[in-house]
């Protein structure tokens, strides 16, 4: 996993609705990036859920969420409409994972993204977290105390 400390690796990966996102389009505010290994899973339903139902509080404190796996800008959308999340999800489609790579969330055994969370200020990782298994969901109080800390 990325360690604080570390420049943020640029990205720029296509949204739900097929726009170019990127880590500039960040720079005036703190990004989350929360990483999950594929839509349409039962804990990824539940983990994104869970920050749609706070995604408010985060946007409050200054700070951008978006879902990042390595399914398709189409499966993005469909799974967005049926969970009515509002966050984007960035699609590391192809070539398969490589933002994710960089950012040390990708899972070479399984062909997906970890269940991890990054906190970006001024370009630069300020925080990281992986879960130790892809059962454990990583609570919005991770995200909370990161932001307090920053």
């Amino acid at each position: 996993m990325i360690e604080a400390g570390t420049p943020a690796p640029d990205f720029s990966l296509p949204d739900q609705d097929g726009n170019m996102v990127s880590l500039g389009d960040f720079a005036d505010r703190s990004l989350v990036l929360s990483f999950y290994p594929l839509d349409f899973s039962p804990r990824c339903s539940d983990q994104l859920s869970v920050y749609q139902e706070v995604l408010g509080e985060i946007e409050s404190k200054g700070a951008a969420l978006v879902g990042v796996s390595v399914d398709s800008a189409y499966c993005h959308r469909a799974f967005r409409r049926h969970l009515n999340l509002t966050m984007p999800l960035l699609a590391d489609f192809h070539p398969k994972g490589a933002m994710s790579r960089e950012y040390g969330a990708f899972q070479d055994d399984f062909g997906t993204t970890n269940r991890s969370l990054v906190l970006v200020e001024d370009g630069t990782v300020r925080w990281s977290y992986a879960t130790s298994s892809v059962k454990e969901i990583p609570g919005a109080n991770l995200i909370f105390d990161a932001l307090e800390r920053s």
